[in-house]
């Protein structure tokens, strides 16, 4: 059992690049399902394999070039210290290369996302 999900993810991510590696997978649920759809828009993943019924999500990294499109991560909001944004509070990230995801009632949105809705809430990571 792990205890933080998102963060489990976001550091298979950032190893698998790190690595070298094209594709990583990992256990799936609709949470993971829903960041990998965000990170994929924003062009930090090049496809997500979503099983209908059970089996591993599978992510394939994006790279520009030969290096990977995910430099670093950083987990904001924890299980043990939650963290909300309203939406005045919502700024950009290594001045603009990297982005902010919310879970808001939305849905999962990236910082842009959610300042064009008008919508705040709980900031899960940073990725760049």
């Amino acid at each position: 059992m792990i205890a933080d999900p998102i963060s489990d993810f976001i550091i298979r991510l950032q190893n698998a690049s790190r690595a070298g590696k094209s594709s990583v997978s990992l256990p799936h649920s609709k949470l993971k399902a829903a960041v990998a759809d965000a990170l994929m828009r924003e062009g930090y993943l090049s496809s997500v394999e979503a099983p209908k019924k059970e089996g591993p999500l599978t992510v394939t990294i994006a790279y520009r070039g030969s290096t990977p499109a995910i430099g670093g991560v950083k987990r904001i909001s924890k299980p043990s210290r939650r963290l909300y944004m309203g939406v005045r509070d919502i700024h950009p990230v290594k001045r603009g290369h990297g982005l902010v995801l919310l879970s808001t009632p939305k849905g999962i949105l990236t910082g842009k996302e959610a300042q064009a809705q008008r919508v705040g809430g709980e900031i899960l990571f940073e990725i760049w």
